[in-house]
């Protein structure tokens, strides 16, 4: 049976441009993802709000995990709201990593309103691809600070819940099952 750490964002100072924030739209999206986890047959441990990056990729480390996952929300350095988008990172070297990234992206594609703004990114500047010790990908899932992509987070948890979910599947080469 597959394990992974589920890291949904810490992050309660990133405000959504339609109310809420960050921390709490990507609990909402962990919180959707966990039946189908469960019915999947991916076992999970998920760090809590009041923990930090920091924090959760050190209680990942501690575990023996065979994925960490992190869920995030994206806005722009200018904060004008006019990017939009879903991008999915991974650290370069990691062929697990960049396999995984592959699989989501290209399936966030299916249900993102702009597939051609869907992409796989390596990087070497995110802790919780750079500083874990079981392969990682942290997708950000849309713009919070774009009314568009804010607005579709909101009224697609489930639907991103269940895409994720069945990307896990895919990559773990595990059936997916929608719970009873």
């Amino acid at each position: 049976m597959p394990s992974i750490y589920l890291s949904p964002s810490t992050q309660e100072y990133n405000p959504y441009i339609i109310g809420g924030t960050e921390e709490y739209y990507m609990n909402l999206v962990a919180d959707a993802m966990e039946p189908y986890l469960t019915a999947s047959g991916i076992t999970y441990t998920r760090n809590t709000p009041d923990m930090t990056a920091a924090s959760s990729i050190k209680a990942s480390n501690e575990g023996n995990y065979d994925f960490h996952l992190a869920l995030h929300s994206n806005a722009t350095a200018a904060g004008d709201g006019k990017a939009r988008g879903s991008e999915v990172y991974y650290y370069p070297t990691s062929v697990k990593g960049k396999r995984a990234a592959d699989i989501i992206a290209n399936n966030l594609k299916l249900i993102y309103p702009l597939p051609d703004k869907v992409s796989a990114i390596p990087t070497t500047n995110i802790g919780e691809v750079r500083r874990t010790k079981a392969p990682a990908v942290l997708i950000e899932f849309a713009y919070h600070d774009n009314n568009e992509d804010a607005i579709w987070i909101r009224d697609n948890i489930n639907l991103i819940a269940q895409n994720v979910v069945q990307s896990l599947a895919e990559y773990f080469g595990i059936p997916f099952k929608c719970p009873n």
